[in-house]
């Protein structure tokens, strides 16, 4: 089983569903998201190690429900690696990505993997297989989302909306910024910081940093 999740990750996770949930409403015709819809699971992107570990954990309660499944996922998964190891921009050893430092390390990354199912996705029906312990990107991919002052959508969702009706859907997924220190708090905990992608992270397993002893 891996290391224990944060006991506040319960916490987060309802509180980003519920935010998800109200801008849904809001969103009403202008969102495409529907079972099925997968464009956004093609291609790699950066999860931070508290979602990887969430990740870790559904793949642990799916072998125990599912093993057919899981075994399935952990296999894509492993495949992913082997695929993706040769030009894997960060250590492959440990899954964790490099920091962009130069403008040739931010296209090595915009230039990668960018036909690489994700490992979670059902091939066959084109949903997430680890749906309910996806990590908080994928729970708020869709609506209106603010990145560096902007609010960004998915390129399916709000064709043809104005501005003014955008910015009535935003999503604000954690406003008091628990995501953060749960991810702070993790790490101070095992022996991987950084980030990751979701098929380094369901099959690279830091484990947990050793108790200090207060007497020693």
């Amino acid at each position: 089983m891996p290391i224990p999740l944060p006991a506040r990750d319960a916490q987060l996770v309802q509180i980003v569903d519920a935010a998800l949930a109200d801008s849904v409403r809001r969103s009403g015709k202008w969102l495409a998201c529907r079972p099925g819809c997968s464009q956004c699971c093609v291609g790699v992107f950066a999860i931070n190690q508290l979602d990887a570990l969430r990740l870790r954990h559904g793949l642990a309660e799916t072998e125990k429900r599912d093993p057919e499944r899981a075994a399935r996922i952990r296999k894509r998964a492993l495949d992913t690696v082997a695929r993706l190891t040769p030009d894997y921009p960060g250590d492959p050893a440990t899954g964790i990505l490099a920091e962009a430092e130069t403008d040739e390390d931010c296209k090595r990354w915009d230039d990668f993997a960018n036909d690489v199912p994700c490992p979670a996705l059902d091939p066959a029906s084109g949903t997430c297989d680890l749906y309910e312990f996806r990590p908080v990107i994928c729970r708020t991919f869709g609506p209106p989302v603010r990145e560096e002052g902007d609010l960004a959508v998915c390129d399916l969702c709000f064709n043809g909306a104005t501005d003014a009706e955008i910015a009535a859907c935003e999503l604000k997924p954690d406003p008091e910024n628990l995501h953060p220190a749960l991810v702070e708090e993790l790490e101070k905990a095992s022996t991987l910081a950084g980030e990751t992608i979701i098929a380094f992270g369901l099959v690279r397993e830091p484990v947990a940093q050793p108790a200090q002893n207060p007497s020693a």
